[in-house]
C-alpha cells in the first residue's frame, strides 16, 4: 500500500467476487467468500433518464487500491461475514475505473462504481 492511500483509504468494506461462468439461465454461478478491503467513499444520487421518464439510482463511489473488483460484483460499505451479498446489503458493482498511483508508483488506485 502507497504511503498516501495508508492516510487515505481508513475505511472498510466488504466484496463479493462474482465466480467465473453461468449456470444454464445465464445467471451468476454464485459468489466467493466476502472479502474486507481498505477503501473511501462518497455517497450520491444520480437521475437516470430513460424512454419511460426519469428515475433516481443511489450511486456510490469508492476510491481503493484493490485491483480485482469488477462489474457483477457486490460492495458493502463496512465489514461483513454474511455469505450472500444480497442478504447482507450489498450494492451491485457497475463499473470500475483505473487511476495511477501518480506519486509513488507502488499500486495504483481504483473507483470502485456501485448502483442498485
Amino acid at each position: 500500500m502507497s504511503a498516501t492511500a495508508s492516510w487515505s483509504y481508513t475505511a472498510k468494506a466488504t466484496i463479493w467476487r462474482k465466480l467465473p461462468g453461468k449456470d444454464e439461465y445465464g445467471d451468476p454461478l454464485g459468489y466467493a467468500a466476502p472479502e474486507v478491503i481498505m477503501v473511501d467513499y462518497e455517497g450520491g444520487l444520480s437521475k437516470r433518464i430513460g424512454s419511460l421518464g426519469a428515475e433516481i439510482v443511489v450511486k456510490n463511489t469508492v476510491w481503493s487500491e484493490y485491483a480485482l473488483a469488477s462489474g457483477g460484483d457486490y460492495l458493502l460499505i463496512g465489514e461483513s461475514t454474511e455469505a450472500d451479498p444480497v442478504v447482507a446489503g450489498a450494492d451491485e458493482v457497475r463499473q470500475v475505473i483505473r487511476y495511477a498511483d501518480t506519486f509513488e508508483r507502488v499500486a495504483d488506485d481504483y473507483a470502485i462504481i456501485t448502483g442498485v
